[in-house]
C-alpha cells in the first residue's frame, strides 16, 4: 500500500506541521471549540501515538479509531487536535525523521555522507512504514527538510550539474536497500516459508527444469557464485552489505572522481 502525503487539508496540514516554528501556525492550530478539547490530549501525543501504532501493526491498521484506543479516548476527541488521518499521516511522516543529527564538522565528506546514510537507514528499519509513504510529493515538514539540508550541507561546495543527481541517488540508494531488508525481514512471517525454505525448493526444482542454466546465464550463475559479505539468509545483512557497496561506489565517483 503506498501512501502519498499532501492528501489533507493543505492549510490545516501545514500549520500543523510548522506548528512549534511559527506564531500563525501556532494560532492556527489551537484546539476548536468542539468537541472540546480532552485534558491531557496535545498534537504531539496524538502523534506519538500514531506512530505506535504503525510500529507495531503496520499502516494497514492505523485509523482514527486505534489511535484514540491507544490513548484511552475515543477517535472523535482526536478530531479537536487533527482533522482526520489524511493529515496525521503526513504529521507522522515528519516527525518520525525529528532529531536528525548535525553533521560533524571534521571535514571528511565521506564519513559525514556515510553517517548520514546510517542514520535514514536506521530510521526506515525503526519505522518501517515510513517506507509506504511515497517519495512523489513530499510532506514539506520541519522535520523532513532538516534531513535534506543536512545532506546538502555535507554537500557544499559539489559542483551544481552534480548535487541534483547525487542527492536524489542517496536518497534512493538508502530507501531501497530498506526497502529490501524490510520486505525480506517480513517475508517468512507474511508468507508462512523461511528464505532458506524457498530457496531450497526452487533451486532444486530449477536444477532440474533448466540443468543447462549456467551455460545459457554464465554471468547470472556468476553473480549467484560472487561473495555477498554475509552468512546464511539474513536479508537486512545482505542488503545493509548491499548499500555499504553501492555507496563506497556512489561516493567513489562523486568525492574522488
Amino acid at each position: 500500500m503506498t501512501l502519498y502525503g499532501g492528501q489533507g487539508d493543505p492549510a490545516r496540514t501545514m500549520a500543523l506541521l510548522w506548528r512549534a516554528h511559527s506564531p500563525a501556525a501556532t494560532q492556527a492550530t489551537r484546539p476548536r471549540s468542539a468537541p472540546g478539547p480532552k485534558q491531557g490530549l496535545t498534537v504531539d501525543a496524538i502523534i506519538e501515538a500514531a506512530i505506535a501504532v504503525a510500529d507495531a501493526d503496520g499502516m494497514d491498521r492505523l485509523s482514527m479509531r486505534a489511535v484514540g484506543e491507544r490513548l484511552g479516548t475515543s477517535a472523535m476527541a482526536l478530531y479537536t487536535y487533527v482533522p482526520s488521518k489524511r493529515e496525521l499521516v503526513d504529521l507522522m511522516y515528519d516527525h518520525a525523521h525529528a532529531g536528525w543529527p548535525q553533521a560533524p564538522e571534521t571535514g571528511d565528506r565521506r564519513a559525514a555522507v556515510l553517517a548520514w546514510a546510517d542514520h535514514l537507514w536506521d530510521r526506515y528499519l525503526r519505522h518501517p512504514w515510513l517506507l509506504q509513504v511515497s517519495y512523489a510529493r513530499p510532506v514539506l515538514g520541519p522535520n523532513e527538510q532538516a534531513v535534506l539540508e543536512s545532506l546538502l550541507a555535507i554537500l557544499d561546495g559539489t559542483s551544481p550539474q552534480h548535487l541534483r543527481a547525487a542527492v536524489s541517488a542517496l536518497f534512493h540508494l538508502v530507501r531501497g536497500a530498506a526497502q529490501t531488508a524490510t520486505e525480506g525481514r517480513a517475508a517468512a512471517g507474511a508468507t508462512g516459508t523461511s528464505d532458506e525454505q524457498w530457496w531450497t525448493e526452487r533451486s532444486a526444482l530449477l536444477a532440474d527444469l533448466a540443468p543447462d542454466f549456467a551455460q545459457r546465464f554464465p554471468h547470472s550463475t556468476g553473480l549467484a557464485g560472487a561473495p555477498s559479505g554475509t552468512g546464511g539468509y539474513d536479508p537486512v545483512s545482505q542488503a545493509r552489505h548491499a548499500l555499504d557497496g553501492g555507496l563506497r561506489l556512489l561516493l567513489d565517483g562523486l568525492l574522488d572522481g
